[in-house]
């Protein structure tokens, strides 16, 4: 396991899973309310749009951001490899963040794969709450193909952000109960067409501030460190 912290960027660590070196990117508060440990999808990596706007704005907010990127991406592979690998390597990070490298309720999180795997890990992982991006209900046309289980099976409190335009389950898919903070025209990838109701810029914003927005009223409120960290 090895860090390099920059001065102006985040501190990397690199830390063994069981299916191959994973990396750590931390983002901290000065002093974090709560820590967000998100993971990347399956078509890209930690530099997906939404995990950099929360990266960059949520720790000068009070929540430090831990960006995990897998192994697959870390080994140069262009496909992803199953979904219990992915799960194994989240707990991995969950494990390391118990070394002291954040502080304040863990809330488990990520974009698509990594929204599915955070959602199957959190209630192992002892996490006080789980951010969906884009979480992927089904794959595109096969509504049949339901991951909803996945989704209610998080046993702990759930924010779905979630593009109106996503092939992989529009809002209005979702079942009530579900809490969803929708972004106005945005696809998959939370991306929106240059003529939409809301300015890229804007799209991020809603992302950050709707985290934001529930961390402090589901999880930070609460005043109960998730296990998977050390307390402030």
């Amino acid at each position: 396991m090895s860090a390099g912290p920059s001065a102006t960027g985040p501190v990397e660590q690199r830390i063994d899973t069981p299916h191959g070196e994973a990396r750590l990117m931390t983002y901290a508060a000065d002093s974090p309310t709560a820590t967000l440990l998100l993971s990347h999808g399956a078509g890209g990596g930690v530099d997906a749009r939404d995990l950099v706007a929360l990266a960059g704005a949520l720790p000068a907010l009070g929540l430090s951001v831990v960006l995990l990127e897998q192994p697959w991406r870390v080994a140069g592979r262009k496909l992803a490899t199953p979904p219990p690998t992915l799960d194994a390597a989240l707990l991995a990070a969950v494990a390391a963040l118990r070394d002291g490298a954040a502080a304040g309720p863990l809330v488990l999180g990520g974009r698509s794969a990594g929204a599915r795997s955070a959602a199957r890990c959190a209630t192992r992982a002892g996490a006080a709450g789980c951010l969906a991006l884009s979480f992927p209900l089904h794959p595109p046309g096969r509504p049949e193909r339901s991951r909803l289980p996945e989704l209610l099976g998080a046993g702990v409190p759930v924010l779905v952000v979630q593009g109106e335009r996503d092939t992989m389950g529009t809002p209005d898919e979702f079942p009530p109960g579900v809490e969803l903070s929708v972004v106005p025209d945005a696809d998959h990838g939370l991306r929106v067409p240059a003529r939409a109701v809301v300015s890229q810029q804007e799209a991020m914003e809603i992302v950050v501030e709707s985290a934001l927005e529930w961390v402090v009223r589901e999880v930070a409120g609460n005043g109960t460190p998730g296990p998977g960290v050390q307390p402030t």
